[in-house]
């Protein structure tokens, strides 16, 4: 599912029009990305958890030429899966 057909489900599902579906999503989105710039998590209980974590520098290597290149240390966002989400998923 693209955010385009998410879209569609959510206007239909909440009985609003796609614009305000759009704005709601969007909106979503960049209240999460706030959230984890601020070095805050965002827990949705039976969803999920959306943190932060830092990646230490490292070495790596070039795959073309083989030589050795530094990785610069960076923050990753992370997604841990909330119970009633990974039970949905897993249902048999």
């Amino acid at each position: 599912m693209n955010k385009t057909e998410l879209i569609e489900h959510m206007a239909a599902d909440a009985d609003i029009s796609k614009a305000a579906a759009a704005r709601a999503l969007s909106s979503f989105i960049e209240n999460i990305g706030k959230s984890l710039t601020k070095g805050n998590s965002v827990t949705l209980v039976g969803f999920g958890t959306f943190s932060q974590k830092k990646r230490a520098a490292r070495a790596g290597r070039n795959p073309s030429t083989g030589a050795t290149i530094k990785i610069a240390a960076s923050k990753v966002v992370r997604f841990s899966a909330g119970k009633t989400l990974k039970d949905r998923v897993n249902k048999r």
